[in-house]
């Protein structure tokens, strides 16, 4: 087996302030939070902006600006800019921040679908912002949307423009034959970083045989070709990456994805998430990758080719 490569998703645009006082919103905040993720033993850290004065997602590269040259500077984790943003977000707005700062990776989400978030209004009687309450409501009704249209922009723009390869999300069995339909296209080359993403409503559902199967479809697919790493939303992400790292897999944890460090406990820190699951790995006697040791596995550019 490899070593395993720790992904820390630092803050995201799912959770909203209200949900917890440790999700970091400002770019001081995520810089911080990042770095320290990044000590913990990350190799990636796959970040989001948010909007200084309320903390709703943003896009805006100058956000981007605020926080990214200080995670460059304290520590040689790759940075791996979100493509998804928010689904409240146009392609072009989705896109702005990676196309302007051209980082090693991006995420890719392999297609359109439901994203709910709407169940979380049971949980909070108040908001801190007006805009939240609105926002996951407003997930009832809304499709996240990326067409094939929208990927093979992303795949030539970004991948063929700025030399950028990708974290392909594949929130259910079909993102992966989209995957695969591309492959056969030309527009993307090996080694793929599939992540597969377990718990999110709208996508495929949080059960081992899950597990098991997205597994055996992408074996079928991409063959000796992908690295393959797992991520599950919420109380099933401790379970859920331990299995996959098991199974030969990579790991992605942090804030974007869950909130808690065990059951009823907030993770005060994005660290806290990763020293948890590096303990597990170790314990499992499973050795963690530095960056550089991901940057071979994901055949990536370099810290020294992007534009921050």
């Amino acid at each position: 087996m490899s070593k395993v490569i720790i992904t820390c998703a630092v803050t995201g645009s799912i959770h909203t302030p209200t949900m917890s006082p440790h999700l970091p919103l400002t770019p001081d905040e995520i810089a911080v939070s990042a770095i320290g993720a990044a000590e913990a033993g990350a190799a990636i850290l796959h970040l989001h902006a948010r909007d200084c004065d309320d903390g709703r997602p943003t896009s805006d590269p100058d956000v981007f600006r605020q926080f990214l040259p200080q995670i460059r500077e304290a520590s040689d984790a790759i940075i791996n800019i979100t493509t998804g943003g928010a689904a409240t977000m146009t392609i072009e707005e989705r896109i702005a921040g990676p196309l302007a700062l051209q980082p090693e990776m991006c995420s890719l989400n392999m297609g359109s679908m439901n994203f709910g978030l709407y169940q979380a209004l049971n949980k909070f009687d108040e908001w801190k912002h007006d805009w939240e309450e609105g926002y996951l409501e407003g997930s009832r009704n809304r499709i996240f949307k990326n067409t094939f249209t929208d990927i093979e922009a992303i795949l030539k723009r970004l991948g063929n423009g700025c030399d950028t390869r990708f974290e392909f999300e594949c929130y259910d069995v079909g993102h992966l034959y989209n995957l695969a339909h591309f492959v056969d296209r030309g527009l993307t080359e090996p080694p793929f970083f599939v992540q597969t993403i377990f718990g999110i409503l709208g996508g495929i559902g949080p059960d081992p045989e899950n597990l098991l199967h997205m597994r055996r479809i992408a074996d079928k697919l991409f063959g000796n070709d992908y690295q393959w790493s797992v991520l599950a939303a919420g109380r099933h992400q401790t379970r859920f990456v331990t299995n996959g790292a098991m199974m030969g897999g990579h790991v992605r944890i942090g804030l974007e994805d869950n909130l808690y460090l065990s059951k009823g406990v907030l993770a005060e820190s994005n660290a806290a998430q990763v020293r948890k699951i590096r303990r597990i790995l170790s314990e499992l006697s499973l050795e963690v990758a530095t960056p550089a040791e991901a940057r071979t596995m994901l055949a990536l550019k370099g810290a020294d080719n992007v534009c921050f």
